[in-house]
C-alpha cells in the first residue's frame, strides 16, 4: 500500500513486515531495537522507562484491543491529542536511550543511530539531522526534537518530518 500523508508514512515506518496491521511486537520492538543499538540491556533504568512508556502508546493506540491496528485505526487515532497524552513521553524516552553521552541533546551519531535504528535510511537522518540543527551547534534538544515529531503528525510543518517522510522520502 502506498501512503502519501504524514500519518500514512509513519504508519509505514511502524508497519516493519508490510502488511498492512501495526502488531504490538513490531510496535514495541522499536523500544528494543534502540536498547540494544545503545549497547544498554533491558533492564536498564532507561530501557524500563522506554518499554512502559511505549507500552502505553500501544494501549492506547490498540484501542479494540485486537492486537493489531489498521491504518484506519492509526489514522483516526494519531495526532495530537494522543501525542501529548502518551507518545511525547515514549519519543522522549527513545530520545533519552539514544543520548548515550547524557548531555540532553542528541549528536549527529546518536540522532543517526536512533533514526536508522527507528527505520528511517542513514541519508535521511543525516538531512534531517541539518534541518533541526538551526543554530549548526552540531546537536539537537529533546524540546526541539518532539515538537518536530509533533508538527509532522498533526500535519504542520515539520523541519525533521519534510525530510524523513517528505519529499526526500518519496511523497
Amino acid at each position: 500500500m502506498n501512503y502519501t500523508t504524514a500519518k500514512g508514512r509513519v504508519f509505514a515506518m511502524l508497519d516493519a513486515d508490510g502488511d498492512g496491521i501495526i502488531s504490538k511486537q513490531e510496535y514495541l520492538a522499536r523500544t528494543d531495537h534502540v536498547t540494544h543499538a545503545t549497547g544498554r540491556q533491558k533492564d536498564d533504568p532507561l530501557a524500563v522507562v522506554a518499554r512502559a512508556a511505549a507500552e502505553r502508546v500501544w494501549d492506547s493506540m490498540d484501542a479494540n484491543r485486537d492486537g493489531g491496528v489498521t491504518f484506519d485505526e492509526y489514522d483516526a487515532w494519531a495526532g495530537g491529542p494522543a501525542f501529548d497524552s502518551v507518545c511525547r513521553d515514549a519519543l522522549g524516552a527513545l530520545f533519552d536511550l539514544a543520548d548515550t553521552d547524557r548531555d540532553g541533546k542528541l549528536n549527529r551519531a546518536e540522532f543517526t543511530m536512533l533514526r536508522e535504528t527507528l527505520r528511517n535510511p542513514v541519508s535521511y537522518a543525516d538531512a534531517a539531522f541539518d534541518a533541526l540543527d538551526a543554530d549548526r551547534d552540531g546537536r539537537i534538544g529533546r524540546d526541539e526534537y518532539l515538537a518536530s515529531i509533533r508538527a509532522h503528525v498533526t500535519g504542520e510543518r515539520s523541519r525533521m518530518g519534510d525530510v524523513l517522510y517528505g519529499a526526500a522520502a518519496g511523497a
